[in-house]
C-alpha cells in the first residue's frame, strides 16, 4: 500500500484542492485497449471536424492553474501546467502521442475534461508520496533523461517520496523512475483540480471514465480523493 498526503501548507494555500487518485492493481498494457484506441480516435476526429477544441489558458480550469504556478514562483507559459501543455500539442499537431494504453488513457481523459492528469508506477515509488513545497535540496530526474538530475526551486509545490521528487511544479513533469511502461502493473493516475467547488462533479467524472478505461485491462481498481479536508489517502 501507498500513502498519498497533501502537506499543511499546500492546504492552507489552495484550500479547494481536490484530487482523484484511481489505482490499478494487476495491469495488462500487453493486450489490446480498444476503449481507449476510441476514445483517443474520437478525440482527434472532434478536432478536425471542428466539433471540440481542447481547453486553453483562457479557460478557467486552465487559468487557475497558471494562477497557482505564479504563485510559487514557476511562469506557466515557460512551464505550462501537464494539459495545457497537452492541449496545445493537440490543437497544434492534431493527434495525441501514443505512448502504451495506460498512458494513453489518462492523457485522453486529462485533455477531454481539461483537468492535469499523472500516473506512478507504485513498484518504483518509496515510502509515503507528499504533495509540499519543496525546500530545494531535493533531486528530480526527468522523464525521458535518465542522466539528468534538477533541483526543484524552495517553495515550488512537488509530489515527492523518501527517495525524490516525482513530478515538479506540481503537474508539470513526472520523474523517470516512477514512469509508467507497459510493464508497470500497479499504478495510481492522478487527476487534479483547485476548484472543488466548481469543477468537483467534472473530475469526479473523469475519474469515473478513466477507471472505467482500465477495469477491462485490469483485475482491481479503485477511485480515492484527496483534499484539504481529507488529506491522506492509502492506496
Amino acid at each position: 500500500m501507498t500513502v498519498f498526503r497533501i502537506s499543511p501548507a499546500v492546504a492552507d494555500a489552495f484550500p479547494d484542492t481536490l484530487i482523484a487518485l484511481v489505482t490499478a492493481t494487476g495491469l495488462r498494457s500487453h493486450e489490446p485497449w480498444p476503449d481507449t484506441t476510441t476514445a483517443v480516435e474520437d478525440l482527434e476526429q472532434q478536432l478536425a471536424y471542428g466539433t471540440w477544441q481542447p481547453a486553453d489558458e483562457t479557460d478557467p480550469r486552465i487559468e487557475a492553474w497558471h494562477t497557482a504556478y505564479r504563485s510559487f514562483g514557476t511562469n506557466p507559459r515557460r512551464i505550462r501546467p501537464s494539459v495545457d501543455a497537452l492541449g496545445r500539442r493537440l490543437a497544434k499537431k492534431g493527434t495525441l502521442p501514443r505512448i502504451n494504453p495506460a498512458v494513453d488513457s489518462y492523457n485522453a481523459v486529462s485533455v477531454r475534461h481539461g483537468l492535469p492528469a499523472g500516473a506512478f508506477d507504485l513498484d518504483h515509488v518509496s515510502g509515503v508520496v507528499d504533495i509540499r513545497h519543496a525546500d530545494g535540496t531535493e533531486s528530480f530526474t526527468p522523464l525521458g533523461e535518465a542522466d539528468t538530475v534538477e533541483n526543484p526551486k524552495p517553495g515550488e509545490i512537488i509530489y515527492a517520496d523518501t527517495a525524490g521528487v516525482l513530478t515538479r511544479h506540481w503537474n508539470h513533469r513526472d520523474a523517470h523512475r516512477t514512469r509508467v511502461t507497459e510493464d508497470s502493473t500497479h499504478v495510481a493516475f492522478v487527476l487534479e483540480t483547485l476548484h472543488a467547488d466548481r469543477d468537483g462533479a467534472l473530475l469526479k467524472i473523469a475519474a469515473d471514465e478513466l477507471q472505467s478505461l482500465l477495469i477491462p485491462h485490469a483485475e482491481r481498481t479503485a477511485v480515492h480523493c484527496l483534499s484539504p479536508a481529507q488529506p491522506l489517502a492509502t492506496t
